[in-house]
């Protein structure tokens, strides 16, 4: 039998078409996953909707707006020191989620909150309810000043949203 032997120029071939070849493999695997660890990431409508930035100046003291986030109404109430010193006012027996006023407002002029009632998620009507704050025309839930549940179904108070004050007039919400 003969022995068959390689050359160099063979060897260098082989190894060539090796490299290559998994080279070839790799970059066309990166582009086939590509994709799919595309779609991982949040979509870039989800991402609009995760913060929101609200220039409160046009609002005036004793006004409300309200603005969309998530898909969600939030309450903005430039409250008036009326209204301060009635949510300070309450007495935490007679709250059936106790919270007070200091741990709902960063600053105490400005009530932001998440306009839905945690009864059913009716949309609660502002400036109405014995109250004074919202209420719930769905089943009667009546909020105060502060957004807390004073009487009817609902079991919670209004939700906080996460914010922060950007500086004296801008909020950032989410």
């Amino acid at each position: 039998m003969a022995e068959h032997t390689l050359d160099a120029h063979e060897v260098d071939r082989r190894d060539f078409l090796c490299v290559a070849t998994v080279g070839v493999t790799a970059v066309g695997a990166g582009f086939a996953s590509w994709p799919l660890i595309a779609q991982w990431g949040a979509a870039a409508d989800v991402l609009a909707l995760a913060t929101i930035e609200v220039d409160l100046a046009p609002v005036a003291e004793g006004q409300q707006i309200t603005v969309n986030w998530r898909g969600k109404p939030v309450f903005i109430r430039h409250r008036t020191a009326e209204e301060i010193a009635a949510a300070r006012d309450v007495d935490m027996d007679d709250l059936k989620d106790p919270q007070p006023d200091s741990e709902r407002a960063l600053r105490p002029e400005w009530l932001i909150m998440v306009g839905v009632c945690t009864h059913l998620g009716c949309v609660p009507l502002g400036n109405q309810g014995e109250y004074n704050g919202w209420f719930c025309p769905c089943h009667g839930s009546h909020y105060d000043t502060s957004g807390r549940i004073r009487k009817g179904p609902a079991p919670d108070n209004l939700g906080i949203p996460d914010y922060v004050f950007t500086d004296d007039t801008t909020v950032v919400i989410g």
